[in-house]
């Protein structure tokens, strides 16, 4: 054999090794499958449906970087306040939807779970209401705004909380003006009316500081109150405005627990950990509580130029150690809310000392993730790392 010949041979066989080389690569290519961007909602999706509350530049598209990350990281939606009775309807009769409009269209938009906030609460109330006396008028007026919200975005909005705040931290019934004038009866009348508007929602008691045994106790009374007369109640709403500090692991457990027993989900709807002292006796999210001889006062502000990285470590790791517990119970929780989308528009900025500068969730005030989101992420990267595991053993 001729070395040109053999020379021609080798040539030919290198080149039907680069072909086949390429072809095999470009195969495998076409049968690799599209990876889904790591976030929030994409992680979590099989444990339960991960949220925030927006508010109104949100609601109406102006804020466009806080519209990039809740599309990005939530499945679903709250109205911070635009749904709140005061700006629904401020006076009787006279109904204002223009953002109620505007919010539930952006979940829809956006493919949203939308959760209706919130239907009877004494607080943010138009002033009409406080000069209602008469049972017949009260009831009239409940039923009138019931019927004509729920009605309005029947089959559009998934969940409603339905009463807010109805208990006292003893687990009593709070003596607020639908007590007064209704009676305690005033929160079975609320949910009957809400299932008539619209039986296919899910219908949720919410408040603060239920993990408190007296506070949990109540709502146990009061869900069980409910059941025994027929009347829908489909799940219970921890508020979870909570701190560095408290309240402890165990508590929330008890009470995840105790309400799941009762046959309903749990819902944790304003998740926010506040890296802020307080005054002593604030705890939870009572609106009337303000303590203006704190404001300016930089003990009770430290953190103006951002947390120090000892601070974020600590929240960080608070925030893991309750998402571990939510996961633990995720066959419990229906939905987990964070109370805004970024530190800059948190409420706990203003409340209960105005003027702070707090660092309560996940994105800080330019919207970049922190390490509390890293490492809350990273328990669903631990997870499926475990799952494999298993299942390879």
């Amino acid at each position: 054999m001729t070395k040109i010949r053999k020379m021609a041979l080798v040539l030919s066989a290198l080149l039907f090794l680069l072909t086949n080389c390429k072809e095999t690569k470009s195969t495998e290519s076409a049968q690799e499958p599209t990876k889904v961007p790591t976030s929030l909602k994409s992680s979590f999706a099989k444990s339960f449906y991960l949220g925030a509350a927006i508010n109104e530049s949100q609601i109406m598209e102006t804020d466009a970087k806080g519209i990039a990350v809740i599309n990005r990281e939530f499945n679903t939606l709250t109205p911070e306040n635009n749904m709140k009775w005061m700006y629904l309807q401020p006076t009787p009769n006279s109904f204002d939807f223009t953002f109620a409009d505007k919010y539930v269209a952006l979940g829809e938009k956006m493919d949203m779970f939308v959760v209706g906030h919130t239907l009877v609460w004494h607080s943010q109330l138009p002033n009409f209401m406080h000069s209602v006396k008469d049972s017949a008028a009260m009831a009239t007026h409940i039923k009138n705004h019931i019927h004509t919200v729920m009605g309005r975005y029947k089959g559009r909005i998934h969940a409603w909380d339905v009463v807010n705040e109805a208990l006292n931290e003893d687990g009593s019934l709070r003596q607020s003006l639908f007590q007064q004038v209704l009676g305690d009866d005033y929160i079975e009348y609320a949910f009957q009316l809400a299932s008539q508007a619209d039986p296919e929602a899910k219908l949720i008691y919410n408040d603060y500081n239920l993990w408190k045994p007296e506070k949990r106790a109540g709502v146990v009374r009061l869900v069980k109150r409910l059941q025994e007369k027929g009347i829908q109640v489909d799940g219970v709403g921890m508020q979870a405005h909570w701190s560095l500090e408290g309240p402890s692991l165990e508590d929330i457990e008890n009470s995840i627990i105790a309400y799941s027993e009762l046959g309903v989900k749990v819902q944790f709807t304003e998740l926010d950990v506040t890296a802020l002292p307080n005054p002593w006796e604030v705890e939870g999210a009572e609106v009337s509580q303000n303590y203006e001889e704190y404001e300016g006062d930089l003990s009770m502000d430290p953190y103006r130029t951002g947390l120090p990285d000892s601070v974020q470590t600590k929240l960080a790791n608070r925030y893991q150690e309750i998402f571990e517990l939510f996961l633990k119970h995720q066959d419990k929780i229906d939905r987990v809310t964070f109370w805004g989308v970024n530190d800059g528009g948190s409420w706990l900025n203003g409340w209960p000392i105005k003027g702070r500068t707090n660092h309560p969730l996940l994105f800080d005030r330019n919207f970049a993730p922190k390490k509390a989101y890293t490492q809350v992420l990273a328990l669903k990267k631990k997870d499926k790392l475990s799952f494999h595991q298993t299942t390879k053993k």
